[in-house]
């Protein structure tokens, strides 16, 4: 693996192919030896019991991407389970919204699926007393592009074509640039409807990304939480979307894997220029994250990563994001601290890491979330 590093407390207002394949997690005593051993670690709700230290039982509130609310879930519900006392509150309110609560004081921590911008960072520092907000890479996922089309099975897309749908330049299903990408498909004459999100989101920015360095200049908007190209029709979070595909036919849009799994949508496969086009699945895009480097925001614990969404190479699935929880590196809330530790410790754990893959999402590189269990401790 090529992963490399170049190099809270004024109150609250209000209350990341390297599969893991060993699932060792060795039990580690809490504060006050209260160890609880719960099963359903795993995406099936069964087997592989994970020894979670629970810390000190507290409340976390957290908001934000709408991309990860599924691991979310899981997590909370598995972490919930084995400790006592212990509730995690989670809005999915998408990845714009989750930031602007944290940079407000308003939650613990936040999910986004970009991570802070400079000026977000500053804003972070009149909630992190002393410190800073800093990006914990913690799921792993692929942006299907999710399509209702009668009859067609195993649609190809591409950078540039499929830009051209999001932007309205390409309107009707049996259009010449689809079809050359799709030889023998019986593609309709029929218009296509695209959905895109309403809300600031960090899948469209990631989405837009792809499009920047993918689309050999048909995508001509900058990278942003907020859609700006012509056309198509909006809904709200990953959820919303995802409903419109399946009820519009003829539609297409684009979801964190695990949301195309629950509504059983299709997603399409992308020519990136390899030999055969990607499919959309999280082994793909696991090869894809094997090679992602980590940069930093300007402090030590900050672990941005840089995507190659313009990749080439072999059973590298392009279109990947990896949603962020955002915390204070120092200056968070004294009496939730253990508990946010606690949890994040089991997010990134070899066991948390495995229920998620189990439900669409890409488990991240062990070297990465190493990293990420070496910061967990440092968090004050």
């Amino acid at each position: 693996m090529k992963l490399q590093r170049n190099g809270r407390s004024k109150a609250l207002a209000i209350g990341a192919m390297a599969l893991v394949s060993s699932l060792s997690l060795a039990a580690c005593g809490s504060d006050d030896n209260n160890n609880t051993t719960a099963s359903g670690a795993s995406g099936s709700g069964s087997a592989s019991a994970a020894a979670i230290n629970c810390g000190k039982p507290g409340a976390l509130i957290a908001a934000g991407s709408t991309a990860q609310g599924n691991a979310i879930d899981l997590w909370k519900t598995t972490f919930g389970a084995a400790c006592s006392g212990t509730t995690i509150n989670y809005g999915g309110v998408g990845s714009g919204a989750g930031v602007q609560q944290f940079t407000q004081g308003k939650v613990q921590f936040a999910g986004s699926d970009s991570a802070l911008k400079p000026a977000e960072v500053d804003q972070t520092k009149a909630v992190c007393t002393g410190g800073q907000g800093i990006d914990l890479p913690m799921v792993g996922g692929l942006i299907s592009l999710v399509y209702n089309i009668d009859g067609v099975d195993n649609l190809v897309l591409d950078g540039p074509t499929a830009a051209k749908i999001f932007d309205s330049q390409i309107t009707k299903w049996n259009d010449p640039a689809i079809a050359a990408l799709n030889p023998g498909a019986k593609l309709p004459d029929a218009d296509i409807q695209s959905f895109h999100r309403s809300d600031d989101s960090g899948t469209t920015d990631n989405l837009t990304k792809y499009f920047s360095k993918a689309s050999a200049g048909a995508w001509t908007y900058p990278s942003s939480k907020t859609w700006a190209a012509k056309g198509g029709q909006s809904a709200n979070g990953s959820a919303g979307v995802a409903a419109q595909v399946k009820q519009v036919k003829n539609s297409i849009s684009y979801v964190e894997l695990s949301f195309a799994q629950t509504n059983n949508l299709k997603s399409a496969a992308i020519n990136t220029g390899a030999s055969k086009p990607v499919a959309a699945t999280a082994e793909n895009a696991a090869n894809t994250f094997a090679k992602a480097k980590v940069t930093s925001n300007g402090a030590a614990g900050d672990l941005t990563l840089t995507l190659d969404y313009a990749t080439k190479d072999e059973g590298s699935y392009p279109l990947v994001l990896v949603t962020y929880e955002i915390v204070c590196d120092k200056g968070n809330k004294a009496e939730t601290l253990d508990t946010l530790k606690a949890f994040f410790t089991y997010t990134a754990s070899d066991a948390g890491q495995k229920a998620v893959g189990e439900k669409g999402y890409v488990p991240l590189p062990k070297e990465l979330t190493d990293k990420v269990n070496a910061v967990i401790p440092t968090l004050a």
